[in-house]
This record gives structure tokens, sequence and C-alpha cells, in this order.
């Protein structure tokens, strides 16, 4: 029988205190970073009940070479074509204004003839659709 304590191994270095650290960095430029940069001012946006369609209303493209169409028309008939269309959505009580697509590369100028193309063919309200980013 042996009654000498057996021998003990030299203890590892604890990586307790490093984790610490670890966590306290993360913390750290968690709380001192920004994400996103901050909204110029508050703004609420509408907001729709999940689930409710939009109703189909007709929808004007304009590509970034400046180009309209509706459907299968171009130029000046996809214009009139989307004002008889956007009537005829109208005279069936749909309030809803009809939708302009324009790319994000075509010029502010052009989207302003265009509404101006719009306005002189008698229509008096579109809505921009835009993507949510």
């Amino acid at each position: 029988m042996s009654f000498t304590p057996p021998v003990r191994r030299a203890r590892a270095e604890s990586i307790v205190p490093m984790i610490n650290v670890v966590f306290l960095l993360l913390i750290f430029f968690l709380m001192t970073s920004r994400l996103a940069p901050p909204e110029p001012f508050a703004v609420a946006p509408p907001t729709a009940p999940e689930g409710t369609e939009l109703p189909e209303m007709p929808v004007l493209y304009l590509s970034a070479a400046g180009e309209v169409g509706h459907e299968d028309q171009r130029g000046e008939a996809a214009i009139a074509a989307f004002v008889a269309a956007a009537g005829a959505r109208r005279g069936q009580g749909e309030d809803s204004p009809p939708r302009l697509r324009a790319d994000a590369g075509v010029e502010g100028a052009e989207v302003a003839r265009l509404l101006k193309a719009l306005t002189e063919a008698g229509l008096s309200e579109v809505a921009l659709v835009v993507a949510q980013q």
C-alpha cells in the first residue's frame, strides 16, 4: 500500500479571462458602431393589413434609355393605351392611381417629361413604384 499523495499535474492556464475580454470587446464595438445611417427625421410609413392585395391597375414602364412601354405597345401608342386603361379602371370605381415603373438609371428630367405627357393626355394622378431597401 502506498500512502503518498498522487502526483498533481500543473494547472493549465484558464481561458475564462480571455473569453471575458472578447465579450467585453464585442459589447463595446456593438454599442459604439453604426450599422445604418440615422434617418434625417421620423417618418411613419403607411400600413396595410397582412394579406391585403393591391388592386390590379395599369402599369407604364420607363426604361433607363427613356423608352416607354405598356403591355405590348411602345412610345406614344403605349401612353395612349395606358391612359385609356387607367380611365377604364377609374370608370369601374377604382380609386387607386395607375402605376409608373421607372428604371433607377433613368434621369429625373425624363420622368418629368413623361409625367407632363401623361398630364397632357388627360391623366391627373400616377403612383411611382419604388423598391424598398
